[in-house]
This record gives structure tokens, sequence and C-alpha cells, in this order.
């Protein structure tokens, strides 16, 4: 059998083999991880270990034996969905590494992962669906190595990738560092096919992608790739280069933030909180796990604060917005957030494997709990927050100045502001939209080649709302693409006239600027982030009224 059905008997009969020598006493501990202890049961509950496991293991004959493809077994496979079916009865969120899973939110929570650093994205033409390079990151192998906007990868290392998803592709792309690649490329540029061999190398994954000053005075830090080992760092070098622009208010953008490591999350809270204020409590089974942390800041930013906050914002980044909006510090604008309040411990196990485990969970400063409830029974509805929620009166708590918030779903934002989404005829544009501009960028939509590129995309570009203008002329040589190659998407063209424009505007500049700037496009034109804008006095007026109370009980 795989190693993975081993280990999960070893691990097993090595539980039973010490619970059985330590039967004269009642219990006796031993250790999982580092650092992490458990009671072992009596010979009872040895009994009921060896039963389980003597249960497994004749299933698992039976299927040998019986099942139609039982001589093809994959053993690993089989183990690796029984313990993570195990653990989802406890909770959504504890779950089974594989190693190359272990070693991959290892590399994770260091912000970066082995590849080449280019993006990519999946997009289908007369029926045909490829994947194209979409933007390369600053310093990157593929940076290096020339590959552009727009260049379809035809295979990764011999296998065709036509007809795969981008993820697919993606998998494939990333391996071992140090480690060759070898790619098929059509180039956007000449139509030729190019072999790019490329050594993948460590790319980092900062986690704040991008900040900078969105309207005079006014700061704005994306915050959005999770809590890392050097998120605090990063956060500290984005506001003194915003303070060096003279910036006296700050909107923080939470919104698709995961989570991530808890103690950089409470370094940038306490950035805002003075010293001794509470920012979370985690509550758990051992006294390891019970513990408070507080703001070890003597000197804490005075400037108004909102935090831009959706659904996927989740854990770490819950615990940031509940902080800040309990102390009435920040102004909370967008969507509840997720719901993700408990603590997951990683555990190391034995073949290089792991164990996400919850061992406690998160509450707020004035006590509220962050995780929805949950069905071990239906993860689909939890994970897609299919479940309606209504704050509990019973669940009430206070902020520092006597407003009220609530538990059970996550954060509630002080206003609430949906996020736009994309519909159906805006999402069947978007194919067309990366073609064109693939074109365009290329110097082949007659009378727009200003639009050419003429160097390396401009990373560190800050643009402008009267950048890159959308205007009639790029309008009508879109339609005009469309004319020729898919007329049946003009009537959508026409009724979804100013989203085409905004996407076109969008797409060049992903081009010609990377990824990262063009969210700027995006962030100009959205409707929370000018709510945020708005906002800023209101959330001025809510800090100071907290200071107030916070002086008053220092005395």
């Amino acid at each position: 059998m795989k190693k993975t059905f081993i280990f999960l008997i070893v691990l097993t009969n090595s539980i039973i083999s010490q619970t059985n020598e330590s039967s004269k006493a009642k219990t006796e501990s031993f250790k999982i991880g580092s650092g992490f202890s458990f009671s072992a049961s009596t010979e009872k509950q040895s009994v009921e270990l060896n039963e389980i496991v003597e249960d497994y293991r004749q299933a698992l004959k039976i299927i040998q034996e019986r099942h139609f493809d039982g001589k093809n077994l994959n053993y690993e496979k089989l183990t690796r969905h029984s313990i993570t079916a195990m653990l989802h009865t406890l909770d959504p969120h504890s779950s089974f590494l594989t190693a190359s899973e272990f070693r991959q939110i290892l590399l994770e929570q260091r912000s970066e992962y082995y590849g080449i650093g280019a993006i990519i994205a999946s997009y289908t033409i007369n029926g045909i669906t490829e994947t194209y390079v979409t933007s390369t990151l600053p310093n990157s192998p593929a940076l290096k190595a020339g590959l552009m906007f727009g260049d379809k990868i035809v295979a990764v290392d011999g296998e065709k990738m036509r007809g795969k998803p981008s993820a697919y592709v993606r998998d494939r792309i990333r391996g071992e560092k140090g480690k060759i690649v070898s790619l098929l490329v059509e180039r956007a540029s000449t139509g030729r096919i190019e072999r790019f061999d490329i050594r993948r190398d460590s790319v980092p994954i900062p986690s704040i992608s991008d900040a900078y000053v969105i309207r005079p005075g006014i700061g704005y830090i994306n915050l959005s790739n999770g809590f890392t080992y050097t998120t605090k760092e990063e956060f500290d070098a984005a506001i003194t280069e915003l303070r060096r622009q003279s910036i006296t208010a700050l909107i923080l953008d939470l919104r698709d933030n995961p989570g991530g490591i808890l103690e950089q999350a409470v370094k940038v809270t306490e950035k805002f909180l003075p010293l001794g204020s509470v920012i979370v409590s985690q509550r758990g089974r051992y006294a390891i796990d019970n513990r408070t942390w507080r703001s070890s800041n003597g000197n804490p930013e005075t400037m108004p604060l909102v935090i831009l906050v959706n659904r996927y914002s989740a854990s770490a980044s819950e615990i940031v917005a509940g902080a800040l909006q309990d102390h009435d510090r920040a102004l909370i604008i967008g969507e509840n957030t997720f719901g993700k309040g408990l603590v997951q411990s990683i555990f190391n196990l034995p073949l290089g494997t792991g164990l996400i485990l919850t061992t406690a969970r998160y509450y707020t400063p004035s006590g509220r709990l962050i995780q929805r409830a949950y069905n071990s029974e239906n993860l689909y509805d939890y994970y897609l927050q299919k479940t309606d929620y209504k704050p509990d009166p019973n669940s009430a708590k206070k902020t520092t100045t006597g407003r009220t918030v609530y538990n059970g779903k996550g954060i509630m934002p002080d206003e609430t502001v949906i996020t736009p989404s994309i519909n159906q005829k805006q999402s069947s544009l978007l194919d067309s939209i990366f073609f064109f501009v693939r074109e365009l960028v290329n110097g082949r939509i007659r009378e727009l080649e200003a639009f050419k590129w003429q160097n390396l995309p401009q990373f560190a570009k800050r643009i402008r709302k009267n950048d890159l203008p959308a205007d009639e002329k790029l309008f009508n040589a879109f339609k005009s693409y469309l004319e020729n190659q898919n007329p049946k998407m003009l009537k959508t063209l026409e009724e979804e006239k100013e989203f085409a424009l905004l996407r076109l505007r969008y797409t060049i500049a992903t081009a010609l600027f990377g990824a990262t700037t063009a969210e700027q496009v995006l962030i100009e034109n959205d409707p929370q982030i000018e709510k945020a804008i708005l906002s800023l006095p209101k959330a001025d007026a809510l800090a100071k009224s907290a200071q107030r109370k916070f002086l008053k009980t220092q005395k």
C-alpha cells in the first residue's frame, strides 16, 4: 500500500500501543507536532481504536477484492479522503495535507511560491479555449525570458495545453525551485511558435499589492493577499511612503483577504490602537490556547481610517476589522465578512504530511464570536454562504462609544455597499475584449497604433482618471472588430457600452503596466471606494469620540 495509508495504520497503532503501555495509569500525555499535548485514553478507548483500525482494514480488503477496479486502487487518495471526511465532521476548516500541499502552505506563509512569475488566464475564441499570459511580475523569470501579454501557452514540458483550464496549466508550470520548465509559446507579436526554457525561482507574493494616493490627502492600501511573515514590514513601508506624500486619511482595503498569520494581523491593528487596547482574544480547550493580544503601541496613528471588507474577507482580516470597529477606530464599509473565527494549528505528521486542526475560537474586544454557524453535512452551503442571517438580539455587544454590534456572522459593516457583480451579458464580452486588446497593443488595429507598446511594462505607473481614455474612437474600433469576429455580440456591446469601455481600459492597462497597476482602473470606478472616501469625515468623528472615551478611562 502507499505510504499515506501505511502512515494512518502506523499512527493509530502507535497511539494504541502507547495507550496500552499506560494502562496502569488513567491518562498519559503525549505530543503531536511541536509543543501541543493531549491526554491519551484509558484501556477502553484503546480497545475502541483497535476496533476502528480493524474496521478500516476490513473495509479496504473488501474494496480491494470486490470492487470492479479493486486491483488499481490509489490507497494514498483513499486514505487522504478518509481523513479529510473525518475532520469535516468536526468543523469546516480542519483538514489533512499531503506532503506537497504542506510544503505549499509553508511557502505561502513566507510570501512566495516557486514558479516563473507569469499571470495566466483562459480565454475562448472560435470555440477553442487556450491559456494566455496576461502579465508578468517585476524581476520575474518570465519577464526576463521575454514573455508578454497575449502570448499563448501551447505546451508545458511537452504536454499540450489546448482545452486545459488555466489552473491546470499553472500547476504544470510551478514546481521545484531551480528546475527548468520548458514552454512552447505562440507569440502574440508575431504568431510564431517559440520555445522558452525558464528556470523556476521563488516568486514573491506581497501582502500589499498596491499603495498610493487615491485623492489629494487620502492614501489607499490594498492588503488583499493575506497576512504573511512580511505583512507588518510591508505595511510600515507603505504608511511611511504615503506619509511622505502628505496623506491625512487612509483607506485600508481588506476585500478578498483570506486571513493568514494572526501575529501579523495584530501588528497591523495595533498601528491604530493605543497602548493596552485589546485586539483579539483566543479561547480553546487547553491553557496554551487561551490568550489575549493587546496593543503595545505607545504612539498610534490618529488619521481617519475606513476599512473595506466583503464576503471573502476572512479570519485574520476579520480580526483587524472587528478590533478597529469595536474600538470605534475605523468605519467599516462593504459587505458582511465570511465569518471564520476558528483557530487552526498546523501539525507536522510522519512522511512530510500535515494536519490543520481547529484548536480554539477568536473573539473581538467586545466579546463577539466571529465564526458563523456550520453544519458538517452541508459544507457546500457553508462555503457559498447560502444561509440567511438575522442578528440575534441576545448576542448584542457594545463598542467603545456605545454602538451595537452582533455575534455570529463575521463582521457586519457600518455602511453596507454591495460589491458590483459582472452579469452574464457583460461576462460574454470579456473574451472578445482580450483578443481585441491583444491585436491593439501589437499595432494591428488601424488608426490606433499609438497603443502599441514600445517598452517593457511600467509596473510602478500611477494611472490617473484621464489616462488611457476609452473614447468613441476606441469603442468604434472594438465594434468593427466584433463585426468581423463575432457579430452576434454587437447588440450586447451596445447594451453594455459603459462596461465595455471600462474593461477595454483595464485590459489595455494590464498589457502596458501589469495586472497590479491595472487594478487602479477598476478602483477608480468602484462604488465601495467612492463610499469610503465620502465616509472619512464620519470615521474621523467616530475615532475622536472613541479617543475621548479612552482618555477618560485613563484618568
